[in-house]
């Protein structure tokens, strides 16, 4: 056997095994998307449909606006920012991770939190100004919320089924509670939250560690006694808010439409999907092949990166990813009708690629890299959906730049190189 019809046969080969793998690996991937895996009962991987976080619109929810109550304070603005972290720390502290909070305007704030069912708690946490203060038997402060250090849920006494919040005090708390708590044996300290007296404690001996609880006798069940303290403790550790804000409109989102948007999302880019692959093959054969793994593959980075990012998923980012499709599409376009042009030239498929992708390969960059500019603008000065369109669109953006450039070439040498020669089984 000749030399050279050895080489053809093994880079034959190889091209067959690389795309076999790639395709394997398409497959693999896609069922770890839907399916996840359960190794044990401890580990498993979620689906990429658990691991991404919905946003208010698909998954429903509340949305809060709030408005400053006084504009006129001085540093308003740094004051906004900072109102705007505290309620952030609030919502994360109490558990709500997927909660949004973003300014809107100069004196609004919107708090978007999507899955959510008690209502009345979340605004209750949100709009507490939570200013803590123990007094003594004349009314004077001995020590305020911003003495305490840290605090957290404990048990109130040794049947543990009511709960109070234990709290550490700094060294400027600590020497005011000592001296107060000396000063006031089997007397009461009162601890007021925002003037409302939650507490007045009997002082059995002087505290001197820096260190009490806070109890309260007004809940009924064990249940109510749990949620009173942890609430109490969330708001004494996110403190005081810099600015006092006043509820302006509260929104309920429905989950059901939410549930018909994805549904009505899924089928839509399921089914534009399989047509774009189906055009892409007709019009463009082997390449088009090409491109169907490669647009696979896009899909998979992107969803995969929303999953891993813990971005949320709305609405408007679904249109960033289809939008990130069609650019995916237009990427390829370019490059095979470039790949076209060259094999009309006589060169052969080999060196078709390596010219079309040097013409078109600038161009598709070019095009790419205005557009990720412009989403990152988006992504940096954009609030709300703007944002979540951002990101989704920036991801979209850069998945479609390494699927076309990279990808769609390496798998195209790989048909390439399986030996067909016949134009036609590259082009119509």
């Amino acid at each position: 056997m000749p030399p050279s019809t050895g080489r053809t046969e093994n880079m034959k080969g190889k091209s067959i095994a690389k795309l076999t793998v790639t395709l394997v690996l398409i497959v693999l991937f896609t069922l770890l998307a839907v399916f996840g895996l359960k190794l044990n009962r401890i580990y498993s991987v979620k689906s990429v449909g658990q691991a991404i976080s919905l946003g208010l619109d698909l998954q429903g929810g509340i949305a809060t606006e709030y408005m400053a109550t006084d504009t006129t304070v001085e540093n308003f603005d740094d004051l906004m920012e900072s109102t705007v972290s505290a309620l952030r720390e609030r919502l994360t502290n109490a558990g709500f991770t997927e909660a949004n909070v973003a300014r809107q305007g100069t004196d609004r704030i919107r708090v978007e939190i999507p899955g959510v069912e008690n209502h009345e708690q979340v605004i209750s946490i949100i709009g507490t100004p939570a200013h803590l203060e123990f007094r003594d038997p004349e009314g004077n402060v001995v020590i305020e919320g911003k003495n305490i250090t840290s605090c957290g849920v404990t048990y109130a006494d040794e049947t543990q089924t009511e709960y109070a919040v234990s709290f550490q005090l700094d060294d400027e708390g600590t020497k005011s509670f000592a001296e107060a708590t000396q000063n006031n044996i089997g007397r009461a300290i009162s601890i007021y939250m925002d003037d409302d007296l939650i507490s007045a404690p009997t002082v059995n001996s002087a505290i001197t560690g820096g260190a009490g609880i806070i109890t309260s006798s007004g809940n009924s069940t064990a249940e109510e006694s749990f949620n009173w303290a942890r609430d109490l403790a969330l708001l004494i550790q996110s403190g005081a808010l810099p600015l006092d804000i006043a509820e302006v409109e509260t929104r309920s989102v429905s989950a059901t439409l939410g549930l018909q948007a994805i549904d009505g999302a899924i089928i839509a880019g399921i089914i534009g999907l399989i047509l774009v692959i189906l055009f892409m093959i007709v019009m463009y054969r082997l390449p088009g092949i090409a491109a169907a793994m490669a647009l696979c593959i896009y899909v998979l980075i992107v969803f995969y990166a929303l999953a891993i990012s813990g971005a949320q998923l709305t609405l408007q980012g679904i249109a960033g990813i289809l939008l990130g499709i069609g650019m995916a599409v237009d990427a390829n376009v370019v490059i095979f009708e470039r790949f076209r042009e060259e094999l009309k030239q006589g060169r052969t498929p080999v060196n078709a690629i390596k010219f079309g992708f040097r013409n078109a390969g600038r161009a598709v960059i070019d095009s790419n890299v205005t557009t990720l500019i412009a989403a990152v603008v988006l992504l940096i000065f954009g609030t709300g959906t703007i944002k979540g369109f951002a990101l989704t669109l920036t991801i979209s953006i850069v998945a479609s730049l390494f699927t076309a450039v990279i990808v769609t070439r390496w798998l195209l040498n790989a048909i390439c190189n399986l030996g067909v020669r016949n134009e036609r089984a590259y082009s119509r």
